[in-house]
């Protein structure tokens, strides 16, 4: 019997700001925020981004809400990856460490600058998404990516062998499809018929795995 597996889930948006469109620029690429979630349904999902949606100069911490003001609308591709039991133990673990001392931690605006002309600039409770992303993963032995966390791009992240699409598209309708697909399937007679009921986790499970 093998070892359990747990999986987690990788949000690359393009939100359209002011920042996002200057990174798109530098990169030449787009998709350029990275967020993790523990779930599939995403709401326990986590990054560096704006603590206050009017500022975009309040960066830091973030647990971050897909049907916020900057999510919703934005163009997404969700990937997923497996991990085991005890990596997926060691990440949780980690950022809720993050989560706990979230007002010590602010956006690392001077990074990116660091990215941008290959710098590598450290500071200290200081990271940009993608930095965030690499470092909480430092830990697990199946995602490794050789370069300092400060230099990881949301592009090195999507590229890792592992990585999975499940979804693309608008980020405010991945909830939208997950629960069409179950209303298809899912019907007030399911309790009666557990062949049915086993078939709807089977295809659920597909959907948002």
């Amino acid at each position: 019997m093998g070892k359990k597996q747990r999986t987690i889930y990788f949000v690359f948006t393009d939100t359209g700001t002011f920042l996002s469109r200057i990174i798109n620029f530098f990169t030449n690429k787009t998709l350029n925020h990275v967020s993790i979630s523990l779930d599939s349904t995403l709401t326990d999902l986590y990054s560096f981004g704006r603590k206050n949606p009017k500022n975009p100069f309040s960066g830091g911490f973030v647990k971050e809400d897909i049907r916020g003001i900057f999510l919703k609308d934005a163009a997404c591709v969700i990937y997923s990856f497996n991990l085991s039991e005890s990596e997926f133990r060691c990440l949780t673990n980690y950022i809720k460490q993050f989560e706990s001392e979230k007002e010590y931690y602010k956006y690392n605006f001077i990074g990116l600058i660091g990215v941008l002309l290959n710098i590598e600039i450290h500071r200290k409770r200081a990271l940009f998404c993608s930095q965030f992303a690499a470092t909480v993963m430092r830990d697990v032995p199946s995602f490794r990516i050789e370069k300092p966390a400060c230099f990881v791009t949301p592009s090195d992240i999507r590229n890792h062998p592992g990585m999975i699409k499940i979804y693309e598209g608008k980020l405010g309708d991945y909830k939208k499809t997950s629960v069409q697909v179950e209303r298809v399937i899912v019907n007030e007679d399911s309790a009666k018929h557990p062949v049915l009921f086993t078939i709807t986790k089977i295809v659920k499970q597909f959907v948002i795995r």
